[in-house]
């Protein structure tokens, strides 16, 4: 039985032209680009959040919101660490021939970064919403948040992941029914 692994380095050979080096290239171009757009807003969120325990209102708080707080700014910050791990890793094994390597851990590397935001996210919606309005909305709201995030990040993902290991010609629908001499 051939592997996952082989399945996709024929798939990229016979719809690309594409072997295992040059695709290891564009997973890893295309994981420095998505890294780019999380980043910047990880990095102002967790800014910010390490601005707020200077503030006035930090005394105000009860053990419940100081708990929520310190747990937004740990995922925050582990977020962070994760997210831009692939590319110190990157920057260590420059020129040493591991691409595959840093992909394939540069990818779990990002979707654990991710689900630390997801709990950045979730964490500090609580927060707020519990000092603005009350803890009872603050649970629903972010439980409906996480539920959000977990259909969206997760499920929906492996919805269409499935489907494409049923039919390979969907993996990329521009291609599908093609081969590299034409349709």
């Amino acid at each position: 039985m051939r592997s996952v692994v082989e399945a996709g380095e024929e798939w990229n050979i016979r719809h690309r032209a594409e072997g295992p080096l040059p695709r290891a290239d564009r997973n890893f171009a295309e994981l420095l680009q998505e890294l780019r757009v999380v980043f910047t807003g990880v990095q102002i969120l967790f800014g910010f959040l390490l601005t707020l325990s200077f503030s006035e209102r930090m005394a105000q708080l009860d053990d419940f919101q100081r708990a929520l707080f310190v747990t937004t700014l740990c995922c925050a910050a582990a977020s962070s660490m994760l997210i831009v791990a692939p590319v110190a890793a990157h920057r260590i094994l420059f020129q040493r021939n591991r691409k595959r390597e840093l992909v394939r851990s540069g990818h779990r590397l990002v979707l654990v970064g991710l689900g630390m935001l997801g709990g950045t996210f979730c964490a500090g919606l609580m927060l707020v919403l519990d000092v603005a309005i009350g803890r009872g909305v603050a649970i629903t709201a972010a439980g409906t948040l996480l539920l959000g995030t977990v259909v969206l990040w997760v499920v929906l993902p492996l919805r269409m992941r499935d489907s494409a290991r049923a039919d390979p010609d969907l993996a990329d629908p521009e291609l599908a029914g093609t081969s590299p001499e034409g349709p």
